[in-house]
């Protein structure tokens, strides 16, 4: 029996048209091009209303056009952060029948001039997942790994958690591994010091700084080895992060975050709960009482956090569409032996 079908409809196709408004916005898609793409691709891709299919398609076929056309070719000077942004960009819009092999010959090329530590701050051939990379500063400048104090404006530095600097390591490499373009490293080299973020914390009353990251840790373990919703994974291949999550849901909502509990309930969706379990009931029932008179979750301003305003809207979106049956399976089926050695 379906949960509240209809409300999550409407709520949906509110928070698609608002996302879709927002790609709309030149300066937007110049930054977010890339990333709101991947929200039409996968929604499109994995939903299982019909008509939520058409609309996704129907929006990100327009937006992949016009991503084709604005960003044609990587400049000849791009940093790390423009191949990521053309590296993610591609993945979505050949998913969405728009496929360049000229420009991913060009990403590929682009790629060779750097190794894993300019992409992921670290070597996951030689070494776990870092505490001494530097969060960007408040003055907007990334700073080199060991630094702790800023270099453009030498205000001290606030750490990235190893958690974000493994999870984001992981997506790299995903998405990387999905366009046959090496990063100098592997997903699985990545995926290996799972164990060394074990045992998950929970909030722990607020003196749990690393809370946000480890649940994103484990929401995007999910991702990257589901496909990004196309398969079911077993519990018993990722024990402690199901265990993890399920526990994770009341704090989402203590915290009203509906981005992190749209995440959450997403993810136990794909390790099999059904819309009638407990705990998925509760995350739909939040996400519904919770969304602005705008279409988007969550506090944040357009003006402010574009990112964020959008990503808790579509973080939402996956945690209240239904999915089709999925098969288990995992989007590198060749790593099993390794999930099972990590257990």
């Amino acid at each position: 029996m379906s949960i509240r079908i209809e409300e999550r409809r409407r709520a949906i196709e509110r928070g698609l048209r608002l996302i879709y408004r927002l790609a709309c916005d030149a300066e937007i898609f110049e930054e977010y091009g890339s990333d709101l793409l991947s929200c039409f691709y996968f929604t499109y891709a994995t939903s299982k209303d019909p008509e939520l299919c058409r609309m996704a398609r129907r929006m990100g076929e327009e937006r992949a056009r016009r991503w084709r056309s604005d960003f044609s070719s990587v400049p000849k000077d791009a940093d790390v952060s423009t191949i990521l942004f053309f590296m993610h960009g591609t993945l979505s819009a050949e998913g969405l029948g728009f496929a360049d092999e000229p420009l991913k010959e060009e990403i590929r090329r682009a790629a060779g001039g750097f190794d894993a530590y300019d992409f992921l701050a670290f070597d996951p051939t030689a070494e776990p997942p870092p505490l001494d990379v530097p969060d960007v500063c408040e003055c907007g400048y990334w700073n080199e790994r060991g630094r702790k104090m800023c270099v453009q404006c030498r205000k001290r530095l606030l750490m990235a958690s190893r958690y974000r600097v493994w999870y984001e390591g992981l997506m790299m490499t995903y998405t990387a591994a999905h366009l046959g373009i090496s990063l100098g490293v592997s997903y699985a080299d990545v995926l290996k010091w799972l164990p060394t973020l074990h045992p998950y914390r929970g909030r722990a009353g607020g003196e749990n700084d690393d809370f946000y990251d480890s649940v994103y840790a484990v929401t995007h373990i999910v991702y990257t080895l589901n496909d990004y919703s196309v398969y079911r994974l077993k519990p018993s291949w990722l024990p402690q992060e199901f265990e993890f999550l399920k526990a994770s849901v009341e704090d989402a909502i203590a915290l009203e975050d509906p981005e992190m509990l749209g995440e959450i309930t997403d993810s136990l969706q794909a390790f099999g709960l059904k819309e009638t379990h407990p705990l998925i009931r509760r995350g739909i029932d939040y996400l519904l009482s919770s969304q602005n008179a705008d279409g988007s979750w969550g506090d944040a301003e357009p003006e402010d956090d574009i990112y964020a305003y959008y990503h808790s809207t579509w973080t939402a979106i996956d945690g209240l569409r239904q999915y089709p049956e999925r098969p288990y399976g995992l989007s590198f089926p060749e790593l099993k032996p390794l999930l099972k050695q990590l257990r």
